[in-house]
């Protein structure tokens, strides 16, 4: 009886801190900051996979959009491991709509030598090429990808970290480019929802941020849109992961 009490007020307890910090979001960020200063954000958000935008970076890409920021998705594979790779490309495109993503602001890469393998490592030389020219094709001013983990220890995810931090690392990123890696947090974390909120407000991260209810099941419905992906642990995923929640970044370089 004890055990179910103090659950109870944990979970009590997190619902109540998360709508606190959604309604009054408190948190400053590149977007926050930008639009307090009356200026635009270009963000490109960087991922390997289709369904990675909507499964990792949903609360980042949600509110730099209601903040009235550009952003643009460079996938840099069509995610063809089971040749399913065309089929995967048009549900990127329809989960990136339903984000609020336009259609121009979203670039597929498909070339052999970035194949969708998880124990693939990419060159790092490449990936920093698709990212750079990315970067001077949209003139974005922020990037953001994964970390060197990319969450699930998928090596492509891993792989965009080590060639933008190439990139970082060698001054080829333009000095007025912001860089972000997304965090990844342990097993338990990963899969605590709302829950992980103070924990997320503990971190050294430099960056939070958090979707309240109304963008959480936009971010459900866009991964819904990746219906060849939805095999039973995706929906667990969508229902338990922090990452449909809560997105801590790191900067990386200044």
């Amino acid at each position: 009886m004890v055990v179910f009490l103090i659950v109870g007020c944990v979970i009590s307890f997190a619902v109540l801190l998360h709508l606190f910090l959604w309604v009054h979001r408190p948190f400053v960020n590149f977007a926050s900051a930008a639009h307090r200063a009356g200026r635009r954000a270009r963000v490109l958000v960087v991922t390997a996979h289709p369904d990675d935008e909507c499964m990792f970076f949903a609360p980042t890409l949600l509110e730099t959009l209601r903040l009235g920021h550009q952003v643009f998705l460079l996938c840099l594979s069509t995610g063809n491991f089971e040749k399913k790779g065309l089929t995967r490309r048009r549900e990127l495109f329809k989960s990136a709509t339903i984000l609020g993503i336009p259609a121009d602001n979203v670039t597929v890469v498909d070339n052999p030598d970035l194949p969708d393998d998880i124990n693939i490592a990419w060159d790092p030389k490449l990936v920093a090429q698709k990212i750079l020219e990315q970067v001077f094709e949209t003139s974005a001013n922020v990037v953001i990808t994964f970390d060197h983990y990319g969450v699930s220890g998928h090596r492509n995810h891993s792989s965009l970290y080590h060639g933008v931090n190439d990139l970082v690392e060698r001054g080829q990123m333009p000095d007025n480019v912001l860089v972000y890696a997304l965090q990844s947090v342990s097993l338990l974390r990963k899969y605590t929802s709302f829950l992980d909120v103070l924990p997320s407000i503990l971190s050294s991260a430099s960056t939070l941020f958090l979707s309240g209810y109304p963008a959480i099941l936009k971010a459900q419905r866009a991964m819904c849109a990746h219906r060849s992906q939805l095999v039973w642990f995706r929906w667990l995923y969508i229902a338990f992961s922090r990452y449909m929640v809560i997105n801590t970044l790191r900067p990386l370089g200044r």
